[in-house]
This record gives C-alpha cells, structure tokens and sequence, in this order.
C-alpha cells in the first residue's frame, strides 16, 4: 500500500488489538475476529529452505553482477520473493519495539485522522461488519519528503524520527538498484523505468504488529493478499515466524534471517512488467507465545504516472496483458474494497 494515495481514503476506525491484549481485555478470541471464512491451506515447510538469497554486494559488484542479477531474474520469475542481505539494521529495531510500545496516550495523539490511514489504526476496513484482522499498525508516508504528513513525522519521539529518516532514505536507494538490475535482466529500456521510478518514487512505510493470540488458529494476522504497489522492502524486526508465501498451491512459511531484508514484486510490477516477474500472494499469522513485529517499505509511481505494460515488452511480446490507467485510477479502484487474494490485479488484466 502506497501511502500518498492511501491518504485520499479513509478506513474505519476499530479497536487496538494490542491494547485489548496488553490490557487483558479478553482470554478469547472476540466474534469479530474469527476467521471461519478464511481457508488456512496446507503448510509446505520444505519449500522455505529454497527462497532464494541475493547478496546486494554482488548485485552491484562489476565481477560478479551478471550472476546475480541472473539469480534476481530467476528469483522474481519463479517466487516474486527473495532475501537480501543487508547491515545498518539493529539500531533501527530496538527504536521500532520501542515505538509500538509507546502508551497508549501517546499513540493517540498519532492516530488516523478521518478521511486519511496514516497513522496507528488499521486500513482496508471498508464496513462495520467487515471480520478484522488480528494486527495493528502505523503508516505514514516517507518519499518524497515535502509529502511527510506535518502532524505525523515531526511528532514522532527522537531518535526513532531521525533513525527513520535515515533508513528510509537507504532503503529508497536499495529499490532504485533493484528495479535498474530488474529492467536490465529484462532488457527493458533504462529510460522506461527511470521515467517510472524517478525521483518521485513513492515511499511509505507501515509498521505491522501482531500480538499473541489466545486461539491464533481462529484469526489472521494479515488475509492473503499480494501487494498492491511495485516494490516491497520488508524487514522482520523481531525475527518472529509469521509470514506465509503461496507456492504451488500450498503456504510456505518464510523463516527470517538475520540481517536481510524480504524484497517481493508487487501488483503494479507485475502490470509494468506486462506479467514477466508476478506479485505472490501472502500473509501473515500469529501465535499464541511472541508477539511478532515487521515494517515494510512499498515503493510506487508518482502521482500522475500510468500504471501499464512498458512499450518495450509490449513490443517484443506482442501483446499487452494488463489495461493502462493512471496511478489515481489504479487506486482510486484498490482502495474501495477489502484485501482479497490477487482479485484486484486480476481487474486490471485485458
């Protein structure tokens, strides 16, 4: 989720499921959220071991660049997943757990306004009998700077604010490598995807928490899903199990690794791509003895940009897949509606 475009939508304001548990508000599981209509699928764990890992120095060193870009090609083709090693990231956790565990007082003064998702609360949740998910979290827009909210970022506590700029900035750097290798793997015109991903990339940042459960077979963290924007940069920040990618038919659980990110190809990616490299659908679980937080970094077209197959694919392919619109269209379109599957991508499919 994007969210300079998320901000021209709302979403109804429900409890913190944080809070009900920290307060020990209940010992089961409230009707609202009990997934029974959610299928929880096989559970394929041999799977994880194959997800593939790319090393960044690699990538962009001038020995051994074309291997590993070859691996990124193969790597998006074939799971729309892979880690990436990566530093720089301690400081930044301890700040995050601290974050989501600020009190509740201090949470409220950067809570959702109405007509707007950023801030803690929750999106998707389009009616008042909408099932919930078992999650909380934090969202604000990050890049381009002068879109920062005034009433979100300069608020938030020091260090976390400047430690988030910062890392912000360096992972905005990481999507703008990975996107130039993926034009290149896929001889795609540089200029196609610079005039994309220019300096107006979209940046947003969501925090995700997802406490314990007492009966965590009967809720979902996260539905399934894939994401809606171009690029994700996911990182595990308690390196809790959780996140769950669909392979094959089956669930396969996602182990986090020290020091890496988890990068996946988005919905839009997919359109740009004209179906070369696919989203994947995923979600996210809980349990009932950690708590488990993560924080994803989703990069998108600027405002005003077309969301649609690159010319230059097209041309060699002979063909477009994917309708054309422009990135208000697109979401203008995603976010009437619940996270379900792959459904809305499937809308934009000619």
């Amino acid at each position: 989720m994007e969210a300079k475009e998320a901000s021209q939508y709302s979403s109804i304001i429900v409890p913190s499921v944080q809070e009900m548990v920290k307060e020990k508000l209940t010992t089961t599981v409230p009707l609202r959220y009990v997934r029974s209509d959610l299928d929880k699928g096989d559970i394929d764990g041999d799977l994880r071991t194959e997800i593939p890992i790319i090393d960044m120095n690699l990538l962009c060193s001038l020995t051994s660049m074309d291997a590993e870009i070859h691996k990124l090609d193969l790597a998006c083709k074939d799971w729309g997943w892979g880690f990436f090693q990566a530093s720089f990231l301690d400081k930044l956790k301890t700040e995050i757990q601290d974050f989501s565990n600020l009190p509740m007082e201090e949470k409220k003064k950067l809570w959702q306004q109405p007509n707007d998702v950023e801030g803690f609360g929750h999106a998707f949740v389009v009616s008042e009998e909408q099932k919930l998910d078992w999650s909380d979290m934090f969202l604000l827009v990050m890049q381009p700077v002068q879109l920062r909210k005034p009433h979100l970022f300069p608020k938030l506590p020091l260090p976390f604010r400047d430690t988030l700029d910062t890392y912000s900035a360096e992972v905005k750097s990481i999507a703008k490598i990975l996107l130039a290798k993926m034009a290149s793997a896929l001889m795609i015109k540089p200029e196609e995807m610079e005039k994309l991903f220019d300096d107006e990339l979209r940046q947003s940042m969501r925090i995700n928490y997802y406490p314990t459960c007492p009966d965590p077979d009967q809720v979902i963290g996260l539905p399934p899903h894939s994401d809606s924007t171009g690029l994700t940069i996911l990182l595990q920040v308690n390196e809790v199990d959780g996140l769950q990618i669909k392979k094959n038919g089956k669930c396969v659980p996602v182990k986090p690794l020290p020091n890496s990110f988890i990068v996946n190809v988005g919905d839009v990616l997919e359109i740009i791509t004209n179906g070369a490299y696919r989203s994947v659908e995923h979600r996210g679980v809980v349990n009932s003895e950690k708590d488990r937080l993560s924080v994803a970094a989703f990069h998108n077209l600027g405002m005003g940009k077309e969301v649609g197959p690159v010319r230059s694919l097209v041309e060699r392919q002979k063909a477009a897949f994917f309708k054309s619109v422009t990135i208000e269209e697109y979401f203008k379109g995603l976010f009437s509606r619940k996270l379900d599957g792959k459904a809305y991508l499937d809308v934009m499919r000619i």
